[in-house]
């Protein structure tokens, strides 16, 4: 969560690429935020995902605002929808993972 946090501080990360910039970093942050569900929920043993995905979803919504507050950035509740969707795909995955172990 520091390194979601120190990314979202800087004042730019614009590369210039236009749209596959644009497209890079919302698929970074599908996958940051995916991640952060599997670690929580790896913490919280596997057995709350309901939980892990309410944790990883608040900390994007509490990370937009932060974004918002920095200059040269902005937060949006698209980028939100945009973490919580990675969230679900991991969990999608995660789902799937844990009933093919248990096969």
């Amino acid at each position: 969560m520091v390194v979601i946090y120190v990314l979202s501080a800087q004042p730019n990360l614009n590369s210039g690429l236009g749209t596959i910039d644009l497209v890079g970093r919302k698929l970074v942050h599908m996958t940051e935020y995916g991640l952060l569900f599997l670690l929580w929920l790896r913490a919280l043993r596997w057995r709350a995902p309901v939980a892990a995905a309410a944790i990883a979803v608040a900390y994007a919504a509490t990370d937009e605002w932060h974004q918002a507050v920095v200059s040269g950035r902005h937060g949006t509740p698209v980028d939100v929808l945009i973490d919580a969707c990675g969230v679900a795909i991991a969990w999608a995955g995660w789902l799937r993972a844990s009933r093919a172990r248990s096969r």
